[in-house]
């Protein structure tokens, strides 16, 4: 996770703080709406993963995310949730398109493509 926090970070300019918390929105975003088998796949492969996501869920509810959240969900409601904790609208593709080029290296094209192909207007983010 470290690895791929430095990347998040160098490539976004997050803070490492933020890079972790986002990066564990994303994912448990993709344990929620993706295929599973593919999802725990991924998230087997990236060391420290689902402490991410657990990390990610405290606080996220209320305000501008909870309102985002409240409309619906989808992708519109991850990008709330990330605007919520610092992310800009400007970060949130590098952001994306680093964690995925992460889990190709990691968990294998088949299993990135599965996951991207499931999930509708995820192809915008990476």
């Amino acid at each position: 996770m470290e690895e791929l926090i430095a990347r998040v970070t160098q490539k976004t300019g997050l803070d490492q703080a933020t890079a972790h918390k986002a990066i564990g929105l994303i994912l448990g975003y993709l344990q929620k709406e993706g295929p599973q088998a593919e999802v725990n796949q991924l998230i087997e492969t990236l060391p420290g993963a689902q402490d991410a996501i657990e990390q990610s869920k405290t606080g996220a509810s209320g305000g501008l995310m909870g309102m985002v959240g409240s409309m619906g969900g989808g992708v519109m409601a991850l990008g709330g949730q990330l605007m919520g904790i610092g992310v800009s609208m400007g970060q949130m593709q590098p952001l994306g398109k680093e964690l995925f080029a992460y889990g190709r290296e990691k968990a294998g094209e088949d299993t990135m493509g599965t996951i991207m192909g499931s999930i509708p207007g995820l192809s915008q983010f990476v």
